[in-house]
Parts: structure tokens; C-alpha cells; sequence
């Protein structure tokens, strides 16, 4: 065996995931994973958050209000082929605490005119300039009820000079679900 190692060769296969993701590349899909899982769904969009106050270098109180929209999907049974999510909540948070873990219960809405709600559980990394945010979890209601789920969600990291001066109010980037 080299010396990456099975488990070695599995971390540097997901860290070159995170990173074409934050990088706003594509990363592809082997055809032999389709294959052997042909219920695999995967749904490529944006997602776009507020913070109300803006996010300052002082943590407060801040509304936060998240809107995610799926313009692709693939995969599954070909019914689903765009979605989206829209969540608001209150944070005590500002620029230099954004990569604290949570867990939430999120819906995410179809085109087929129903829904799936997943528990989820994640947390933040930096990286080369992006705040990036893995969520994982199950479905627990309606549609791929009993099914997993993986998002990934680089958004770009606050600057010191955009905290200082009146706040960050808003970042936006690209979104990954798989669903398994």
C-alpha cells in the first residue's frame, strides 16, 4: 500500500472536492457512481446570505436570513430538477466567530411541488479565502425520507477592512447537494 494509505487516499479525494467546490469548479461525477447508485441525486445552485445588523468584529446579536436556490438537478428518477431552501434565524455572531459548528433542521422545496426535511449538522472551515461549509445529515420527512445528505457551501471570507467599515451585510457563492 503507498503511503497515503486507504484512509489517506479517501481525505485527499474530499479535500480536492472542497476545494473545486470553492474554487466554483464542477467537480465530476464518475460514471460508475451513477452505476452503483442510480437513486443518487445531486442539485447544483446559489446560496445567499444577510446578516441584519451587519456582521462587524464585535459579535451581537445579528438576524440572519439564508436563501438557497437549486437551478440543476440530476440523478434520482429525473422528477427533481430544481429546488430551493429559505431559513431565518437569529445569530450571536460577527466576523471573527463564523466558523462555530450547528445543527438545524432544514426544508428543502422541489419542483415536484413537495418537499424534504433534513436534519443537518456541520461546521466552517477557511479556506484560500472562503468561508466553507459542509452540512451532513438525514431526511427525516417527505421526499428521500430515510436518505443522507451532503452540502457544500463556500461563501467568500469576511475582510478586516469590510468588518470595519459598516459591516458585512450579505455574501453569496455556489452550493452543492448530494443526496444518498
Amino acid at each position: 500500500m503507498s503511503r497515503i494509505g486507504r484512509f489517506g487516499g479517501q481525505r485527499l479525494r474530499a479535500v480536492v472536492l472542497l476545494a473545486a467546490v470553492a474554487l466554483g469548479a464542477a467537480a465530476p461525477v464518475p460514471a460508475s457512481a451513477h452505476e452503483r447508485d442510480p437513486g443518487q441525486v445531486q442539485c447544483l445552485g446559489t446560496e445567499t446570505v444577510a446578516y441584519h445588523p451587519g456582521l462587524g468584529l464585535l459579535p451581537r446579536d445579528t438576524r440572519v436570513t439564508v436563501d438557497g436556490r437549486f437551478r440543476s438537478c440530476a440523478g434520482g428518477d429525473g422528477a427533481v430538477r430544481s429546488g430551493g431552501y429559505h431559513e431565518e434565524f437569529t445569530l450571536f455572531t460577527g466576523c471573527n466567530n463564523l466558523l462555530e459548528g450547528f445543527r438545524t433542521r432544514r426544508t428543502y422545496f422541489w419542483n415536484t411541488h413537495d418537499a424534504s426535511t433534513a436534519e443537518i449538522a456541520g461546521s466552517s472551515t477557511a479556506l484560500a479565502g472562503q468561508v466553507v461549509t459542509p452540512a451532513a445529515g438525514t431526511v427525516t420527512h417527505g421526499r428521500f425520507r430515510g436518505r443522507k445528505v451532503l452540502q457544500l457551501v463556500p461563501l467568500p471570507q469576511p475582510g478586516a477592512l469590510q468588518c470595519l467599515s459598516g459591516g458585512v451585510t450579505s455574501a453569496s457563492g455556489p452550493t452543492v447537494l448530494t443526496i444518498f
